[in-house]
């Protein structure tokens, strides 16, 4: 896990910020005063990373049990 002084990171921020975004472990960077880790900077969940094939199979699947909504329309539990 990286570290940063509190000077560090006051003074070269955009580049912490370029290492919270890089990493791929999601582990972040922990900001430390005089040697104790005060913080930490995680990176945020990136959007975008959905996967429609995946939606397309789960819709598509058969029901795991029970009714299917249309079963139950049918039947007028809805």
């Amino acid at each position: 896990m990286k570290t940063a002084t509190v000077a560090y990171a006051k003074s070269h921020l955009s580049a912490v910020l370029a290492e919270v975004e890089a990493d791929e472990a999601g582990a972040g960077v922990v900001i430390t005063r005089r040697g104790i880790p005060v913080a930490r900077l995680i990176p945020e969940p990136r959007a975008g990373g959905f996967d429609w094939a995946e939606l397309h199979l789960w819709v598509s699947a058969p029901p795991l049990s029970g009714l299917t909504v249309a079963e139950m329309r049918e039947r007028d539990l809805l």
